[in-house]
């Protein structure tokens, strides 16, 4: 997969069929629109391009009080290369940027830097300044994309959501939390001395304990204290870590 920071140094995308959202925790319900990017992609003989945002949107627009991230953008971009993503374009999420209108955004942006000549989005994905591009607004405004909506997934009769499943880690509940996301949880950090160490401040971990993790194929113990330090119980090599729950 290739990763592209902002749009100036874009290439020329084939046919490109695109996507765009935060993302956080790559979870079930992403993975079904990410399954039928994959599948536009192809029917038109191009590639898939998923356009995120780095920082979050919450945190620009200053309405970061209380937020955690179930992924880091290493993390994102692990889990999406996972999915056989052809691009990811990091978009700076900044105030300038936050206060386009829909309208620029798709033609100044999707249209003329990437080229999309389609765009799927979830049901209910919203855009633009003030959030006011929609599914309708898509298909009312004559943007020459072909729009595919994606509808709501839910697991064993349960809403995915980013925000249902950050509420299961935190209360600890991670095998539930792997079920709606449809992959392990994912943390991926620096190890030292039997100590990992996560580069996102606001990254979301569970509550103090301890879990049965793996770390890259091999199973561990991880200890996880009050003040949120990572301890792996049975030893762990220095370096990056990829730890599973």
């Amino acid at each position: 997969m290739r990763v592209f920071h902002g749009f100036d140094a874009l290439p020329h995308f084939t046919h490109p069929a695109v996507t765009v959202g935060s993302y956080d925790g790559v979870h079930s319900g992403h993975l079904a629109l990410l399954r039928t990017l994959a599948d536009t992609a192809r029917a038109q003989g191009g590639e898939s391009v998923v356009l995120t945002f780095e920082p979050h949107p919450r945190i620009t627009l200053g309405k970061a009080e209380g937020l955690r991230l179930l992924t880091s953008l290493e993390e994102k971009t692990c889990l999406l290369e996972r999915q056989g993503i052809d691009n990811l374009i990091v978009i700076p999420f900044d105030r300038a940027f936050s206060s386009l209108s829909p309208d620029e955004f798709i033609r100044s942006y999707l249209v003329q830097r990437v080229g999309a000549e389609a765009l799927v989005v979830g049901f209910n994905h919203r855009f633009g300044r003030d959030k006011q591009g929609s599914y309708d607004y898509l298909g009312s405004h004559g943007f020459g994309l072909r729009v595919v909506e994606v509808g709501e997934c839910d697991v064993d009769a349960e809403k995915v959501s980013s925000t249902v499943i950050r509420r299961l880690v935190a209360q600890g509940d991670m095998a539930r939390a792997a079920r709606l996301l449809a992959h392990p949880y994912l943390v991926i950090g620096t190890a030292e001395r039997n100590r990992i160490r996560t580069d996102e401040p606001l990254k979301l971990l569970p509550p103090p304990g301890e879990y049965d993790v793996h770390i890259g194929d091999i199973p561990a113990r991880l200890s996880v204290g009050a003040a949120q330090e990572l301890i792996i119980r049975d030893g762990c090599p220095d370096g990056r870590a990829v730890l599973t729950f």
